[in-house]
């Protein structure tokens, strides 16, 4: 094991221990985490968009909109966690996290056509790795349902099935995910910078880790709550 994948499992669980109890404590804790992730990665965004050679006009909007970007990401987060449940933030963050692994790990292995050349390291293979692995969060909340037997173990009191429902979830989640990525790695190319920044040993910064997850969570909720379309949360 080298050591730079020794620093991005050890940052990894120190991670998800803190999001894990944020999220479960109660949802003040919940929304502190919210506000000071969003911060920070507005702070990396902000430093990534004055690197960026455009007019100050276009950088005011840039800015702006990337603070209507992060209000939404919080609410969306918030609301979602105090009107269903925790598990269903963790699932659907879940759903994000695989999708990366999955982009990142297929792309890697496969290789193949390149996706765009927005971002010279994204595939078609990994693409179809992200929509693939998006699904495997499905089967860990299956399994774990099957096991415990209890209705309000997962989701409140509704059981967990896969269904049509879970799987257009799933895909979608991982598409805006992508595109989400897409975004931040145009900017930071046209930046010239590699990562957004340097605080996670092993990661970069904030916004790598969760730039997909900042486009995807606004979108299922809004979708969910305002366009009609209606899945079991």
């Amino acid at each position: 094991m080298t050591k730079e994948l020794k620093k991005r499992i050890i940052t990894s669980v120190v991670l998800l221990t803190i999001v894990l109890n944020c999220l479960y404590i109660n949802n003040y804790s919940w929304l502190i985490l919210l506000f000071v992730v969003s911060f920070l990665c507005w702070l990396e965004f902000f430093n990534i968009v004055k690197k960026i050679k455009i007019n100050i006009n276009l950088k005011g909007i840039l800015n702006i909109s990337s603070i209507i970007l992060l209000l939404l990401f919080i609410n969306s987060a918030y609301r979602i966690k105090i009107t269903s449940a925790p598990d269903i933030i963790l699932f659907l963050l879940l759903v994000c996290i695989f999708s990366d692994i999955g982009g990142y790990v297929v792309g890697k292995t496969i290789g193949g056509k390149k996706l765009t050349k927005i971002s010279p390291n994204k595939t078609m293979s990994g693409s179809l790795g992200s929509f693939l692995f998006s699904l495997f969060p499905s089967g860990i909340f299956i399994i774990l349902y099957e096991i415990t037997k209890l209705d309000n173990f997962l989701f409140s009191s509704k059981p967990f099935y896969f269904e049509n429902s879970i799987i257009i979830l799933c895909i979608l989640l991982s598409f805006v995910c992508q595109i989400g990525d897409l975004i931040i790695s145009y900017f930071k190319r046209m930046a010239k910078l590699k990562d957004t920044g340097k605080i996670l040993p092993g990661h970069g910064g904030i916004l790598d880790r969760i730039d997909g997850i900042i486009f995807a969570i606004p979108a299922i909720y809004y979708l969910n709550n305002y366009f009609g379309i209606i899945w079991w949360f």
